[in-house]
């Protein structure tokens, strides 16, 4: 098959900061793309590679599901995983456009700022935010990364995996502290996510930062499958006990509300 695109992966690591295998994983994928499907020999000749490098990394992506083999034609083509990918980043997209309306209410039932995120290994990913009236309150972005251990929403979202999982990705290394109340023990959070799962919510009195308390709870898809979490945030100087468990009901049923939303629109 003649190609209609090259590539080349000779980016080392030494070079503009490139690693070698990530660049060829990319070079490939940019190679089958823009060539529909290719040969084994034509994606050698496209990257410029030996053999037995190309082997290797062509099987590993297989493997994986970033590329699939026809069986017939012997041609490599784009795998489901790219697809599941680009699903991924849509279902993110609605989630927010879903969610966004009732967030905005619980911000005006509580009058404290409330946070969407999901999970990435360890770390809590904020998908949406609606932002208290108040002048001072928590500020973030979507998009922003941070340690799920050192916040309500990142407790509740790994207080959702299960515990094996937890205790896999947690390991048993010091963890980052934030403040000096950020739980930095793994066997002290394994313990915390334990306390987490039977109340059905999660606290941050201090964790994430000096000044601010937050308490968050898991959102389920229509399948009861937890896909994320909602938190309300709330200043140490405007923090109360009452206010707390008033902004708790509230949360508890905008969870449910978008629980129900979720299943709706999966119908």
């Amino acid at each position: 098959m003649a190609t209609k695109a090259k590539a080349t992966a000779d980016g080392g690591s030494a070079n503009g900061g490139h690693v070698k295998s990530a660049d060829r994983v990319m070079s490939v994928l940019d190679l089958v793309a823009a060539n529909g499907s290719m040969s084994f020999s034509a994606i050698v000749d496209g990257l410029g590679v030996p053999k037995s490098s190309a082997h290797a990394l062509l099987r590993t992506m297989q493997d994986r599901k970033y590329l699939a083999l026809d069986a017939d034609s012997k041609e490599y083509r784009l795998g489901n995983r790219i697809w599941e990918l680009a699903q991924a980043h849509h279902g993110i997209e609605d989630l927010r456009t879903l969610m966004k309306p009732l967030m905005d209410r619980l911000v005006e039932r509580t009058g404290e700022t409330v946070q969407l995120a999901r999970l990435d290994g360890v770390e809590a990913v904020y998908l949406e935010l609606s932002e208290s009236p108040h002048p001072v309150k928590l500020t973030s972005r979507p998009g922003a990364r941070l340690p799920a251990h050192t916040s309500a929403i990142g407790k509740s979202l790994l207080a959702s995996l299960d515990p094996e999982e937890a205790e896999r990705r947690l390991g048993d290394e010091p963890l980052e502290k934030l403040t000096e109340h950020t739980i930095a023990d793994p066997a002290e959070l394994i313990e915390e996510l334990k306390r987490i799962r039977v109340a059905g919510y999660s606290s941050d009195d201090e964790e994430f930062a000096v000044g601010l308390r937050c308490l968050a709870m898991p959102l389920h898809d229509a399948t009861g499958r937890p896909i994320a979490a909602m938190s309300v945030s709330v200043p140490t100087p405007r923090y109360s006990r009452k206010g707390m468990a008033d902004a708790r009901r509230a949360l508890a049923e905008t969870v449910a509300e978008g629980a129900e939303l979720l299943g709706r629109w999966r119908d």
